[in-house]
């Protein structure tokens, strides 16, 4: 493998890594030996430095990262704290209404209750630190549970909770997952039973959730 090919190969799977790229890794994907992978880490950092670009291939905790050059930290605060005041659109304000009052809740429940994808408001609520994941469903897929952040009580204002206001113009029941998706899910409301054919063998009933009222009184 060229010496240049082996370059473009490196600054893209620095990009993609989520954590700092390791020459064992490289190693693994590439077939290179592990001086020519040194040699390259350190002739693509010392390039990226001579071009005064304003990010930096650094080497960080045993592997190389993409950094931001130390001087455009006043630009990089400035972007993020207007990016974090920007206003919530009606729709990330009615998702994460549907979290606080469901928590915890699958991704698959939130959309099955408003109707849309929420890819984009969960996006932007995790962003801003007023969702978090909070764990898994232990059913088939484990998806990942959302629920609110102590972000979220300070950001409005509530000590608690139990201290959101009541549904005015709908009831809890109305946002209520039907049986059918909530078995899909692993979710049945205490005292519901499905049709017999559609009931794992051996089960009779489930009761695997908590309701609202019992999440704000928690």
């Amino acid at each position: 493998m060229s010496p240049e090919l082996l370059k473009k190969i490196v600054q893209a799977l620095v990009f993609v890594s989520d954590k700092p790229l390791t020459i064992e890794q490289v190693k693994e994907v590439t077939g290179s030996e592990a001086a020519d992978i040194r040699q390259c880490f350190a002739e693509l950092g010392e390039s990226y430095a001579a071009a005064q670009s304003g990010f930096l291939l650094k080497e960080i905790a045993g592997g190389w990262q993409f950094v931001t050059d130390s001087e455009m930290a006043p630009y990089i605060r400035t972007y993020v704290q207007h990016r974090d005041q920007k206003k919530l659109s009606g729709a990330g304000l009615e998702t994460l209404s549907i979290i606080a009052y469901k928590q915890p809740i699958t991704r698959a429940e939130i959309e099955y209750i408003r109707g849309v994808n929420v890819d984009g408001s969960m996006k932007t609520l995790l962003e801003k630190g007023l969702v978090k994941i909070s764990g898994r469903k232990e059913v088939p897929g484990r998806p990942l549970l959302y629920s609110t952040t102590k972000f979220f009580l300070d950001h409005f204002g509530l000590a608690g909770l139990r201290e959101l206001p009541k549904l005015a113009e709908f009831t809890e029941n109305d946002i209520e997952l039907p049986a059918s998706l909530r078995h899909s899910v692993g979710e049945l409301m205490p005292g519901e039973i499905l049709p017999e054919e559609t009931l794992p063998e051996g089960d009779a009933s489930t009761d695997q959730t908590e309701t609202a009222d019992e999440t704000r009184s928690a």
